[in-house]
């Protein structure tokens, strides 16, 4: 399972007064892993950055000067995030900027939805921790995950600490390294390369079969039929009933 974390910086709060984006970050993630590629590229978005935005990320816009448009890189960004699973903190907000700047560069590249599926942390966040605060910030504390290094809003540090986010609430893995001193060290000793072999898969024996089909029906039998988990009957080999 191929997934992509993403967070993006714009010049403003909302996509229809022309606010565009400035910043992207991605981390990608396989089978729960960092592979080690990341996407991170800074846009001039033709227009200046709203005062609220700046103290937020505290890009500027003569940093931004001479950074391409966004349309320039906008290939190597849908190459990035094709087939792969979108996670987003509040997507509704990123998904909107995305698929403007897509339809500005060619209508052609369609939205995002159409490359990618989205996994919206924040809805996420909200059914497991009812009436709390559930920003990116809020998270990491419940969490415990180190973010102490982040003074400012960034597309690549706040996509690295939502892995590490993501990867907490939905199953209790340890965090990926990106949030604390030693991000090198744990990030090398989890990259996944690319030449790795096969995943090797052991499929039951008949005789396992039998056995684990024995072993439901007893203990369907003392639950008086209530064993959730049992196969359809039609399944259970002959010899085990």
């Amino acid at each position: 399972m191929r997934q992509v974390v993403l967070d993006t910086e714009t010049t403003g709060l909302e996509v229809g007064k022309g606010h565009r984006i400035i910043e992207i970050g991605c981390v990608e993630l396989a089978e729960r892993r960092a592979t080690g590629r990341t996407l991170h590229r800074y846009f001039n978005p033709g227009r200046l950055i709203d005062e609220g935005a700046l103290a937020v990320h505290g890009i500027s816009n003569d940093f931004l000067h001479d950074k391409p448009r966004f349309a320039e890189l906008v290939h190597e960004i849908l190459n990035f995030i094709r087939g792969a699973e979108l996670i987003i903190h509040n997507a509704a907000f990123d998904v909107a900027f995305l698929d403007m700047e897509l339809a500005l560069a060619d209508a052609a590249h369609g939205r995002v939805h159409e490359h990618a599926q989205i996994l919206d942390t924040l809805l996420l966040a909200r059914e497991k921790y009812p009436g709390q605060k559930n920003s990116l910030d809020a998270l990491c504390k419940r969490l415990s995950i180190d973010n102490s290094h982040r003074e400012l809003h960034g597309a690549l540090l706040d996509a690295q600490l939502l892995a590490d986010v993501y990867l907490a609430m939905t199953g209790g893995q340890g965090d990926l390294g990106f949030g604390g001193a030693d991000i090198v060290v744990h990030a090398r000793s989890t990259v996944i390369p690319a030449s790795r072999p096969a995943l090797f898969v052991r499929r039951a024996d008949a005789a396992e079969l039998v056995a684990h089909a024995a072993r439901l029906a007893g203990v369907d039998k003392a639950s008086k039929g209530h064993v959730l988990w049992r196969a359809d009957d039609n399944e259970i080999p002959a010899t085990a009933v």
